[in-house]
């Protein structure tokens, strides 16, 4: 079908020269990298909010928490040296028999309080008991024969007055009297004997009895039971004998009184520390509290395999809390110039102090976050530096990794 002549005008006005064609083309080769670099930014830029956004919320960075401490609550004291250690109980006993025997009760159990000289055991005491009773029978025997003695003995002195009076009159020999005088004196020399003898039986009496009290086990001070050694049925000794199957102990009590801590200072700052010197002790159970003490003694000897000389501290604070073995810091304090201010801030671990964009920072542990403080690190008390910026009892990241940053979601380790 023939076009006509509108049609005809507008397909030429549509019609592309090959000159435009190939210009096109150039244009749109041109504009490709463009366009890819551009799609390459904003794929990269998605990735990275995206993984920034899991570093931040999702994936939770593992720390360990400690907690910043006060120092020393004396305004007059400032702690100059620090030192680890334990306490120990001065008076500490296993608590066993003075002779071999059946346990026939055990009246104590572990954490129960005794009283001086109250009863924790029993032994078997059937042997003892016959012991005692063959004792005060020797004990009668000797007394009777005593009494005998005596009364021959008075019999012989009224014969002696007798014979003196016939003798006097004439009616019998000299030598009668003389033998009547030879028994009394022969009487009385064996009731002596026999009073020796009467006084070595009451004293095998007296034996009998003490082996007998032995079968008793009676607490040699007040004090709480730490350990119960040994069961009814058991045999006791008071030293090893018959291998495994003899205990050497019914149980082990501790005087909560004679608690006491001891630590080891390093021979190059035992000069800091003085017998008398005010201290304060820290539990590693409790960080939050401290314990007033002071030093009791040096032991004048040191450990040439760990350099460091023992050093006695006293607990002035009594506490149930405090118990044996436990873990302790103790703060070696010394006397201030009364025109010296006190210390202001917390301790806190020199490994808690991290560098970040120029700055010395710690993080907090506020719940799953972890949040950055700026501080200022003051004076150095062995591995723990006195800052102001934070408050006491507040829970800080013991060593912040690199990745750690200000409100990265973290979890505490499980020890």
């Amino acid at each position: 079908m023939p076009l006509d002549d509108g049609k005809k005008k507008l397909l030429q006005e549509l019609r592309i020269e090959r000159g435009q064609r190939e210009e096109y083309a150039e244009s749109g080769r041109n504009l490709r990298p463009v366009i890819i670099g551009a799609v390459v930014v904003v794929v990269l830029a998605l990735g990275a909010g995206a993984a920034w956004f899991y570093l931040k919320n999702g994936q939770k960075v593992e720390i360990e928490q400690v907690s910043a401490i006060a120092p020393a609550s004396d305004p007059g004291a400032t702690a100059i040296l620090q030192a680890t250690g334990y306490v120990t109980a001065r008076r500490e006993a296993t608590v066993s028999t003075q002779i071999i025997g059946t346990l026939k009760d055990v009246l104590i159990e572990d954490g129960e309080h005794v009283k001086e000289g109250q009863v924790l055991a029993h032994l078997d005491d059937s042997q003892y008991q016959a012991q005692v009773a063959q004792a005060e029978a020797q004990v009668n025997l000797a007394q009777a024969t005593l009494g005998q003695f005596k009364a021959q003995l008075a019999q012989a002195k009224r014969d002696l007055a007798r014979d003196q009076d016939l003798v006097a009159q004439k009616l019998i020999p000299v030598q009668a009297a003389e033998t009547q005088q030879t028994q009394v004196e022969s009487l009385e020399a064996q009731m002596l004997a026999q009073q020796r003898q009467v006084e070595l039986s009451q004293a095998a009496l007296r034996n009998a009895r003490v082996y007998l009290s032995y079968t008793v086990v009676r607490a040699p001070f007040t004090g709480v039971i730490t350990a119960k050694a040994a069961q009814p049925g058991e045999i006791v000794s008071p030293s090893s004998a018959g291998g495994g199957f003899t205990r050497t102990g019914v149980g082990t009590i501790v005087d909560m009184d004679s608690l006491e801590i001891e630590v080891d200072v390093n021979e190059a700052y035992i000069s800091r520390v003085t017998p008398d010197q005010p201290a304060k002790a820290t539990l590693d159970a409790y960080p939050d509290w401290n314990i007033p003490a002071h030093v009791i003694a040096i032991i004048p000897t040191a450990d040439r395999s760990k350099a460091t000389v023992k050093v006695r501290v006293a607990i002035d604070q009594k506490d149930p809390r405090i118990l044996p073995d436990m873990g302790v810091r103790v703060s070696f304090e010394s006397a201030k110039t009364a025109n010296e201010p006190p210390p202001k801030g917390v301790l806190v671990p020199a490994s808690s102090i991290v560098t970040r964009a120029g700055k010395s920072v710690v993080f907090e542990v506020d719940g799953d976050r972890a949040r950055e403080h700026t501080v200022n690190p003051g004076q150095s008390f062995g591995d723990l530096r006195l800052v102001q910026e934070i408050n006491p009892g507040m829970h800080l990241v013991r060593t912040p990794p690199e990745e750690l940053k200000d409100g990265t979601h973290v979890a505490i380790k499980q020890e």
